[in-house]
């Protein structure tokens, strides 16, 4: 059963139209992964999905409950994370203080395991996020919206510029997430991390689906074909 259902997205700017016709689905437990090269749609389709843009046509069900016109921070109150490609810390800001802006109470154990993934994290807590590299920004974030333990997470590229031993360890996080119940829409250039993680994949092209299916279904060579620039 489908946790998060899309049909015949369109969504865009202004005039401009993106994402077209698009649909797809992924059930509680699974990732899905949004693949294609730059500039195909695949960040507005996660726009549209978590409410920072509005669909101007078709419709996004998220267990069961039309969400197409809600805001951001309504879908946030149905269980729903997004963290976009960029902007995604406040500079000013340390690192504990973005870990646990979204807490009532700071309760250091709800990061235990996240520290033990990423110790770079525990140790620089009192470190301006602003000063941190691009990479260990995209790290922070993440491990502040795995903390909030959404039923669904939409991630906009959450490896750009990550250590790879650290993309593994998120890898390894997202999976045990999945294992408690939860669901992932990915956006990813890294095609050998998400053929690692992903159960179904979404490829686009000109803001529309060209591949879809099972990771186990899709031909790797035929994936690549449509991520060449």
């Amino acid at each position: 059963m489908s946790a998060l259902e899309f049909e015949g997205v369109h969504c865009g700017y202004a005039d401009t139209t993106v994402v077209r016709s698009l649909s797809g689905s992924v059930g509680a437990g699974h990732v899905l992964g949004v693949l294609g090269r730059n500039g195909v749609g695949k960040s507005t389709l996660l726009k549209g999905l978590s409410g920072v843009l509005t669909p101007s046509a078709g419709r996004v069900v998220w267990q069961g409950r039309d969400v197409t016109r809600l805001a951001l921070h309504q879908r946030r109150a149905y269980g729903m994370s997004y963290v976009p490609q960029e902007n995604i810390v406040f500079g000013d800001l340390s690192v504990a203080e973005n870990l646990y802006l979204h807490f009532a109470q700071k309760e250091p154990r709800r990061y235990d395991e996240i520290f033990r993934a990423f110790p770079l994290l525990a140790q620089r807590q009192a470190q301006r996020a602003g000063s941190l590299s691009g990479g260990e920004r995209k790290l922070l974030s993440f491990a502040r919206t795995l903390a909030l333990q959404s039923d669904l997470t939409l991630l906009d590229e959450p490896t750009e510029g990550v250590q790879p031993e650290n993309v593994q360890r998120m890898g390894e996080l997202i999976r045990k997430r999945c294992r408690e119940g939860a669901c992932f829409v990915i956006v990813e250039q890294h095609l050998d991390w998400m053929l690692s993680i992903a159960d179904r994949l979404l490829v686009m092209e000109h803001g529309e689906a060209v591949l879809r299916g099972t990771v186990a279904d899709i031909d790797r060579a035929t994936v690549e074909r449509h991520l060449l620039v």
